[in-house]
């Protein structure tokens, strides 16, 4: 915490709560350190991994996903990702509303990570000089030291690797959180998913392939921007000035925005996502915070994973579906009409008023046998 926070009671208990929670963890690595009684051989696991092969891969910006196989080729492996820090200004709107948003990489959602079941997940997690802020990172695919956050806090100027094996199929949440400072750190926009994919990859149900054309990762945020007396939102020379207006906002849990991909109209027009008729098409969607119903206007969840576990049977033909706050879910459908399909958070409120919308952009041939015009408008 810098001297440009002010400090609250509320601040000051959630850090101890981090802290008693840090705790075992800090004694566990000590006594393992120390010869004590935790039965480990930390030599024997790394050598064993040494032996996996390793493969490096460049994240990109959401709603894109990096190249990847959709069933593993050969056994487990360590699959090596950096994500840089970045606090940064973000316009909301096209009125200018400002955030001092903080990022993985850059972008509100982070980058969507992609890997297979049993894979090793490598993550250098980088702080650079030019932030003010202490960040970690939580995984809510991985097991133990509080997903990771535990190990990896870094402050400005330093950078950690952190190693897990992911052990569950599907998708998960990242995020960002600091002792005392959770809601504010995912609120400003730090936080992502990564997708763990079954090793022979995606079912129906009934043991049939569900392989996808295109993937596309919708990250749903909500920011807490304040007003002040005349209604206008303010803005301030750093998230530090902003932070004691900003907890105002949140305590209120009334978001002011709530956006797809990092403002309102990141994902219309020209920004649209893109598919064409028969194209198969999977749909990540996530919201570190907020519960969400996702919803395809004039499309169907085919297949739907909507807590994102590819272990459990998904539902078929959904019209809309709930993700609850802190998790992902996942969404196949394939597109049989041309035209734009609004793609939605069905509180309606939360989409039109709010920001919580999308559009696909599909191109191809009308099919008439699915919906056709009778009769024109006209005057009765």
């Amino acid at each position: 915490m810098t001297e440009q926070f002010q400090v609250t009671r509320r601040t000051i208990l959630a850090g101890a709560a981090f802290a008693g929670a840090l705790a075992p963890i800090i004694k566990t690595t000590e006594a393992r350190a120390e010869g004590g009684s935790i039965k480990t051989n930390a030599a024997a696991t790394a050598a064993d991994i040494a032996k996996l092969p390793r493969e490096k891969v460049e994240l990109v910006k959401p709603p894109f996903v990096h190249a990847h196989t959709q069933k593993a080729e050969g056994g487990p492996k360590v699959v090596e990702f950096t994500l840089t820090i970045k606090e940064q200004k973000m316009i909301l709107d096209d009125s200018g509303t400002e955030v001092h948003a903080m990022t993985f990489n850059g972008s509100v959602p982070g980058p969507l990570m992609v890997v297979h079941q049993d894979d090793y997940v490598e993550l250098t997690l980088i702080n650079p000089d030019t932030n003010t802020l202490q960040h970690n990172i939580d995984f809510h695919a991985a097991t133990g030291a509080l997903g990771g956050g535990a190990l990896t806090i870094v402050n400005p100027g330093e950078q950690t690797v952190l190693r897990f094996k992911a052990t569950k199929a599907g998708v998960f949440v990242y995020h960002c959180a600091p002792p005392g400072m959770v809601p504010w750190h995912v609120t400003s926009g730090m936080n992502g998913a990564i997708m763990v994919l079954p090793r022979d990859g995606l079912k129906d149900g009934k043991g049939n392939d569900l392989a996808y054309d295109k993937i596309y990762y919708v990250g749903e945020q909500d920011f807490y921007v304040p007003k002040d007396a005349d209604g206008n939102y303010k803005k301030y020379e750093s998230a530090g000035d902003a932070y004691a207006d900003t907890l105002e906002v949140m305590n209120t849990l009334t978001p002011s925005h709530i956006v797809f991909n990092g403002a309102v109209g990141a994902l219309t027009g020209e920004h649209a996502m893109k598919a064409e008729v028969g194209d198969r098409v999977l749909i990540v969607h996530s919201q570190a915070n907020r519960d969400t119903r996702p919803h395809l206007i004039g499309g169907h969840g085919d297949y739907v994973w909507a807590t994102g576990k590819f272990a459990n049977v998904p539902e078929t033909d959904q019209e809309t579906w709930f993700i609850p706050g802190g998790a992902a879910g996942a969404a196949y459908y394939t597109f049989q009409q041309p035209g734009v399909y609004a793609y939605v958070n069905h509180n309606l409120i939360e989409a039109f008023e709010k920001g919580a919308a999308a559009h696909f952009t599909v191109t191809g041939d009308w099919n008439d046998d699915l919906m056709t015009s009778v009769m024109a408008p006209s005057a009765s």
